[in-house]
């Protein structure tokens, strides 16, 4: 099954990339790696302000990961016109803003983590590191910054 048939079936539509909030571009290409700037988590199309273990819960704060790993496929879409020229996910790199007592940053992150590997098999497997931050542009509740591989010759 294509990446794309994956979204239909998920029923999942790529939203067009948001202009970046300040002085930077939301990817950057350098060979067949494909960088993507940080997406913020967002609910009604603001940003989802709060604190996991303050504000919000882990399940939460899953649900805005998996909202923000959404955004990153409709960015990594426009930076190379086909989702099926990524041969991998490389990395993810997630911030959750965090009480000071606020242990599961890894939970939260496997929101945008399962639903990568769900679209795009063993070529959405990645490296991860998630950390817990006092807080995030917007005062959004989680951040994302992604690492692709892109085929060769795209």
């Amino acid at each position: 099954m294509s990446v794309y048939e994956k979204l239909r079936a998920l029923s999942i539509s790529l939203p067009q990339v948001t202009p970046p909030a300040a002085a930077y571009v939301p990817f950057v290409r350098s060979g067949n790696q494909l960088f993507l700037s940080g997406h913020i988590a967002k609910k009604d199309g603001r940003p989802w302000r709060g604190q996991l273990g303050t504000d919000l819960t882990t399940e939460e704060g899953k649900v805005a990961a998996r909202g923000i790993a959404i955004d990153l496929m409709g960015t990594l879409h426009a930076a190379v016109g086909d989702l099926e020229k990524v041969a991998r996910i490389v990395k993810l790199m997630v911030l959750v803003n965090s009480s000071s007592t606020f242990t599961e940053q890894h939970i939260v992150a496997n929101g945008a983590s399962e639903l990568l590997k769900e679209v795009f098999g063993e070529r959405g497997a990645h490296a991860r590191s998630a950390f817990g931050v006092a807080q995030i542009p917007f005062g959004s509740c989680v951040e994302i910054e992604l690492l692709a591989e892109l085929a060769d010759g795209t």
